[in-house]
């Protein structure tokens, strides 16, 4: 009996530490320079480009609440979860789900079963190619490493125009051939990695570095 309480008492610990992490999205367009080229406009989330990293542990559910302020339908896809026995929770548009509709929400419970580093990113035509993409981290609720910080790197490709605005291009029946080659800037952590600042480590501190490309 003791032995039958002790282990009620470990469950339940591991079931009470779990959270409901709450986050709300608001999707608009968003004018932006972060290749240090060219201005143009992104999708972007509550006003900003790049959009934040975004960090639970392993165990919680994260209620992502997404209003869609664009003017074609979106979604969110939790790249790399496996949502097991919840994939209408996947947000692959056409796929899981239909597409949010301009105007329209939709609330994800999206639960970290896996640790490790992933992506949420928009899973409409063009979303992501187009800024609509953020870091997910979900940290082991007992890390099997010890370290002293941990360095998020992650690493984007970046056009200079709209990807709508390239494939117009590109489809164009008048062309006589293919346009001039567009080439993408490389970003880490959101801006031109060529303006990127040396990331500073000390020496005798073990560093955990997670790397999204």
């Amino acid at each position: 009996m003791n032995i039958l309480y002790f282990i009620s008492l470990v469950l339940l610990g591991h079931v009470c530490v779990a959270e409901y992490v709450k986050l709300t999205w608001n999707i608009t367009y968003v004018d932006t320079f972060r290749d240090g080229i060219v201005h143009r406009r992104a999708k972007g989330v509550n006003g900003q480009v790049p959009v934040p990293p975004v960090y639970i542990n392993q165990g919680d559910t994260l209620l992502l609440t997404v209003h869609n302020n664009l003017d074609m339908p979106t979604s969110i896809h939790s790249h790399g979860l496996r949502h097991d026995g919840a994939t209408f929770m996947d947000g692959a548009a056409m796929v899981t789900q239909c597409g949010i509709p301009p105007g329209e929400s939709f609330t994800y419970e999206i639960y970290g079963a896996q640790a490790g580093s992933y992506w949420l990113h928009g899973h409409r035509k063009d979303d992501v190619a187009d800024g609509l993409r953020a870091p997910f981290i979900i940290r082991d609720r007992y890390s099997p490493y010890e370290y002293d910080e941990e360095v998020l790197i992650y690493l984007e490709d970046w056009y200079p125009t709209e990807v709508p605005a390239k494939m117009a291009e590109i489809l164009a029946p008048g062309s006589i051939g293919p346009p001039a080659p567009t080439f993408a800037t490389g970003l880490v952590n959101g801006f031109n990695g060529n303006d990127s600042r040396p990331i500073q480590f000390v020496a005798g501190k073990r560093y955990r570095i997670r790397v999204i490309s």
